[in-house]
């Protein structure tokens, strides 16, 4: 195998690997099934032999993923045991007696600003072969990130907050959302908004640029609370300003995430959607940025589709690791919904998620259906769901008829 041949196939193989973990982050998966789905892309697309992963928890370093090690590795390993050597950037461990990591190679730490998070001690599968260690450290810190974005969730309590800073955060977040929708023969709009508290993290839009062109979005910013609605409203300038512009699809998700990572430094994330409908081409454009699928109605065809092509979660990398341009033509009479999370993620009493199989079977029961009519019994539905059950997320649909 030529070099070249090899390095796009370890390429491919390390894509697949990224796909997976952000697609079962933003799919809210637990943390036992993405420590697996983790273990066993490293396994699988990475050229790993074993590893151990320790994730840092009250203290110690606790044992969260251990294969293919047949030496005896400590499940917990208290902070003090740990000995960082700044000055060469390695790491000195102590360990009781009967306890040894010789049998693993190297060793990745995983630091969130200056606190260390995680350690990753590993072993390739073929030792003539390379590891692209940058890539490793890279998926393990969106691992640890959202596990520990799961745990602070648990955790958080919910406490005072200033009225000052609520009211200045209700007014960023009402500032971000456009003052009305299009209701014409040409395009109807509907949303329904449900923040999870004053302040939410989502976010959609719809800009009219020209009498043919229209774009439109929907997204949804890791976090909650003030912080959210502060970078959600950097967010919307940037996209603002980049759909003035002469920049194509490819363009403004590149833009939007090369100054979010700037903003972050890799910290917070953001998915998100855009879509652009030409009337007089009759084409639509898109890009899915590891955002949950909007659902395209076909209304002459009576069918539904997916919305999926684009790229992975802006923010994570300071550049994006693929991005596909969705396309859609000779699109006529078509409805488009948009939503975030919150909506597949509410439950019922029995704590039974309302899922992404109930809402497609509602859009195939009501594919032609006017936006006001499809929101009034959706949300009659939802609300026999989930029986006065408190939604756990925010929660935005947002419907398009195109006609």
């Amino acid at each position: 195998m030529d070099t070249e041949t090899f390095k796009y196939q370890r390429k491919e193989l390390e894509l697949k690997a990224l796909l997976e973990i952000t697609q079962a982050i933003n799919e809210n998966q637990s943390e036992v099934v993405l420590g697996n789905i983790f273990k066993f892309t490293c396994l699988v697309h990475l050229n790993i032999k074993s590893l151990v992963l320790y994730v840092a928890k009250e203290g110690a370093f606790e044992m969260m993923i251990a294969h293919g090690v047949k030496s005896k590795v400590p499940t917990l390993i208290p902070v003090d045991d740990i000995k960082e050597e700044k000055s060469t950037g390695q790491l000195r461990l102590e360990l009781m007696d009967g306890y040894s990591f010789q049998e693993l190679e190297t060793y990745l730490p995983v630091y969130h600003k200056d606190k260390m998070l995680a350690i990753l001690f590993l072993r390739r599968k073929d030792m003539d072969q390379d590891l692209d260690l940058d890539f490793t450290q890279a998926l393990t810190n969106i691992l640890v990130v959202a596990l520990e974005n799961k745990r602070f969730a648990r955790k958080q309590l919910q406490q005072e907050v200033l009225n000052r800073e609520i009211a200045i955060a209700s007014q960023v977040q009402q500032m971000l959302f456009p003052s009305e929708l299009p209701d014409t023969k040409a395009l109807k709009a509907k949303v329904t908004y449900f923040p999870h508290s004053m302040v939410g993290g989502d976010y959609y839009d719809l800009i009219q640029r020209s009498k043919d062109e229209v774009f439109f979005c929907i997204a949804d910013v890791s976090g909650k609370g003030f912080s959210a609605a502060l970078l959600m409203s950097n967010f919307q300038a940037t996209l603002r300003t980049l759909l003035r512009s002469d920049a194509d699809l490819k363009m403004i998700v590149n833009q939007l995430n090369y100054t979010l990572y700037e903003n972050t430094k890799g910290e917070r994330f953001i998915t998100f959607f855009l879509g652009y409908y030409n009337s007089k081409t009759k084409t639509l454009k898109y890009v899915n940025a590891g955002h949950n699928a909007p659902i395209l109605c076909w209304e002459s065809q009576e069918s539904r589709e997916l919305l999926k092509a684009g790229t992975t979660i802006l923010g994570a990398f300071d550049e994006l690791p693929f991005l596909e341009i969705g396309e859609r033509k000779d699109l006529n009479q078509f409805t488009i919904h948009l939503y975030t999370d919150g909506l597949t993620e509410a439950i019922n009493q029995s704590e039974e998620e309302f899922g992404e199989e109930r809402l497609d079977q509602f859009v195939e029961k009501h594919l032609c259906m006017d936006p006001d009519d499809f929101h009034r019994e959706f949300f009659k539905k939802m609300e026999d769901f989930s029986q006065d059950v408190p939604l756990r997320d925010d929660l935005t649909l947002l419907s398009l008829r195109f006609q």
